[in-house]
């Protein structure tokens, strides 16, 4: 079954949270050939409906139970909603607030021995695809030193910087090859994500070697997120 995977970024509120889960797990009721996940912002977390295929996640998290963090959230925070899934590695992350690959890696590290389910991101930003493809990949290992790419509840996402949030979209011969290249090394559920949206997001998906989807812009409406689950569920 496709995976697909909705990051709320800095969207959403707790109430409109909500109303979201609401739609979502009254359309997931009757159809449950995806498998799907929500990353919201932390203040929208709740005790929502749990259901077999879908799962609430967190963007980020601090890699400690508790402790002297300011503006962190730490796992004990994250037990009383039974939260145990987290998406590490995302660009705005690595290039936005500057976190270091040491320091993913830690973070990665400190969640894996907790067993959460992790989707992992990786991407390059244009310059680097400018170069070409043997520049590109070497990127992307270079963003997967310390990680355990065998670690069984790992997820991963490629997802090119110049493609987040620009409109701008890979083709599907450029998804292709990345993700033939990344899957003949690691055999993980592999997403694509970068400006996906409802009207290409049946064409990648369909890709061999394409999994799924991570979904910024286009998931934050409700119906929007609910079409583009119809529209894949029987890939």
């Amino acid at each position: 079954m496709p995976i697909i995977a909705a990051n709320f970024k800095t969207n959403h509120t707790r109430a409109s949270t909500a109303k979201y889960v609401s739609l979502l797990s009254k359309y997931l009721k009757t159809n449950s050939t995806t498998e799907v996940y929500v990353f919201p912002p932390l203040t929208a977390l709740d005790q929502y409906e749990t259901l077999a295929n879908f799962t609430l996640g967190v963007q980020n998290a601090y890699p400690a139970k508790n402790g002297s963090f300011t503006g962190e959230i730490g796992t004990e925070q994250l037990d009383e909603f039974n939260i145990k899934t987290i998406l590490i590695g995302h660009s705005e992350r690595r290039h936005i607030l500057k976190e270091t690959q040491e320091s993913i890696a830690q973070k990665f590290h400190y969640f894996k021995t907790l067993n959460y389910k992790i989707i992992y991101c990786i991407g390059e930003p244009l310059e680097v695809k400018n170069e070409g493809l043997d520049k590109t990949l070497e990127y992307l290992w270079a963003q997967l030193e310390g990680i355990d790419t065998n670690y069984e509840n790992l997820i991963l996402a490629y997802e090119p910087v110049w493609a987040i949030g620009t409109g701008v979209t890979a083709t599907l011969e450029e998804i292709q090859s990345i993700h033939t290249a990344i899957k003949k090394v690691i055999g993980k559920p592999l997403l694509y994500g970068g400006s996906v949206n409802l009207g290409n997001v049946e064409k990648i998906c369909a890709l061999p070697n394409v999994d799924g989807a991570l979904i910024g812009t286009a998931s934050w409406i409700a119906e929007d997120f609910i079409k583009i689950i119809e529209n894949t569920k029987e890939l």
